[in-house]
């Protein structure tokens, strides 16, 4: 099957052709580091990286390009850094190594770019300075702003005429604008704010050109497809692709652009404005494995909003409990042995495959993914050894892919079990299974209940007992 796309901007689904498969692009608006992203900021990332590892599969490793932002300049960072009367760097260098260490526990693989906007002023002003020159941005009052009536295709990735954006943005009126649409591209700083230098006057960036420039400076013009949150279509990718358009005198910016749906949160749109976040930083810190948040973020189709509840959650632990307890099982079955995944044999393999490739179907392909959990299940219980290492490695083949299953079963149900319990734990399951050989059961359960008490739940299965912490 070929990877299908549904494209933003077409409104509808297109196979992918990437410009040039030796060398496929990908841009995803990353985050503003000035606070702990909260769990709506990481939907993208966990849906761009489970792409990311599909297009790798698809065309090779070394030839998917990943480029993932960093807006290192912006008033709310620069509010913080005064809030506490330090540098934005001081700011900026903490959440940025927050966010990488909690996307890191959701298992994103690192980018090949993470560009930083402070790193790319001067490719800023130089865009700047080629859409003043070809008519499409204008100097004012110590600004610089993009002129919208000079680019009819304004609004075409949005689907809005220039009318309804005027009145259905938080447009900002000011006496230098030609038209209420225009954006800025450069502005002066305020006192105590960053400052470059720049032939408009000193100052900094708008938040939009950051985007154009950075996407230019690290992967080149076109890229095959640009990605974020659906709230971003408009104003800042319909600005972005204005200026990376009029910049060239015209030509192609973005093959393709997705865009995931948003997070709710007891009905409404999860945001830091409505005051309603839940932050991946809590949930990990309150020992939720960062494989649940993963989970649940991929439990509904990217495009649809996903309700956020503890429900979710749950589910989404004992389901990953259960792939992880077969994968134990099959584990003590095959003692050490593995095979390579036939990854092009049919079946639930090639179905899991298959719906990755619809448009990101990871609802379905996580059907599949059960699928195989219950084969190699059947495999354990029959002690077909053989079969066994054929739904294992297929099933970790697939977890792989969908960055799941990538912790050792043992260490997943020990959870956070300190050396001293994991001693403790195995002498009394020792115990346990030295009583019920000699049909001691009163001592056997009177061992059970003290596991209980110590929080850990036993596993009696085919290959023996096995333990983990309680939730």
């Amino acid at each position: 099957m070929t990877l299908q796309i549904y494209d933003t901007m077409a409104r509808e689904k297109r196979p992918f052709v990437p410009t040039d498969p030796s060398r496929v692009t990908m841009y995803v608006c990353g985050p503003t580091v000035y606070n702990h992203v909260h769990i709506g900021n990481a939907r993208p990332v966990v849906v761009f990286d489970t792409l990311f590892r599909l297009l790798r599969l698809l065309y090779g490793e070394a030839a998917v390009i990943y480029a993932r932002n960093i807006t290192d300049v912006d008033d709310k960072i620069n509010a913080a850094a005064a809030a506490e009367g330090v540098e934005i760097s001081v700011i900026t260098q903490r959440f940025t190594a927050y966010y990488e260490e909690q996307m890191a526990a959701l298992g994103a693989l690192t980018p090949t770019f993470q560009p930083r906007a402070t790193a790319h002023i001067a490719e800023m002003l130089l865009q700047i300075t080629a859409l003043v020159d070809r008519g499409h941005a204008y100097a004012a009052d110590g600004h610089v702003l993009f002129d919208t009536a000079a680019y009819a295709a304004y609004g075409k990735l949005s689907g809005r005429d220039l009318d309804d954006m005027i009145a259905g943005a938080r447009v900002e009126v000011a006496p230098y604008k030609k038209n209420p649409a225009d954006f800025v591209l450069w502005k002066p700083s305020k006192p105590g704010e960053p400052v470059w230098e720049s032939p408009y006057g000193p100052g900094r960036p708008g938040w939009h050109i950051e985007c154009s420039a950075m996407i230019e400076a690290v992967l080149g013009l076109p890229i095959d497809i640009h990605g974020g949150g659906i709230d971003l279509v408009f104003p800042h990718h319909e600005n972005e692709l204005a200026q990376g358009v009029c910049a060239h005198g015209g030509g192609e910016y973005a093959r393709y652009w997705m865009h995931n749906g948003f997070l709710d949160f007891s009905g409404e749109k999860m945001s830091k404005s409505l005051g309603n976040v839940v932050r991946p930083h809590d949930l990990l810190d309150s020992g939720i494995p960062g494989e649940v948040l993963r989970w649940a973020l991929l439990s509904a189709h990217y495009r649809q909003p996903l309700d956020w509840t503890e429900s979710l959650l749950r589910q989404s632990k004992e389901t990953l409990d259960g792939l992880y307890q077969v994968l134990r099982d099959a584990a003590a079955l095959v003692d050490g042995e593995t095979l390579a995944p036939d990854a092009d044999a049919e079946g639930h393999l090639a179905h899991f495959k298959a719906a990755l490739e619809d448009d990101l179907n990871t609802p379905g392909a996580m059907r599949e993914l059960s699928a195989l959990g219950r084969g190699l299940r059947s495999a354990v219980a029959a002690g077909n050894r053989p079969a066994t290492l054929e739904w294992r490695a297929n099933l970790l083949f697939a977890g792989e892919l969908i960055g799941l299953l990538q912790t050792e079963p043992v260490a997943w149900f020990e959870g956070a079990a300190g050396e001293e319990m994991k001693v403790r734990v195995e002498a009394l399951l020792a115990e346990r299974l030295a009583a019920r050989n000699s049909k001691d059961f009163a001592t056997a359960d009177r061992i059970r209940a003290e596991l209980d008490a110590l929080g850990v739940v036993v596993m009696d299965g085919p290959t023996g007992a096995t333990w983990r912490m309680k939730d």
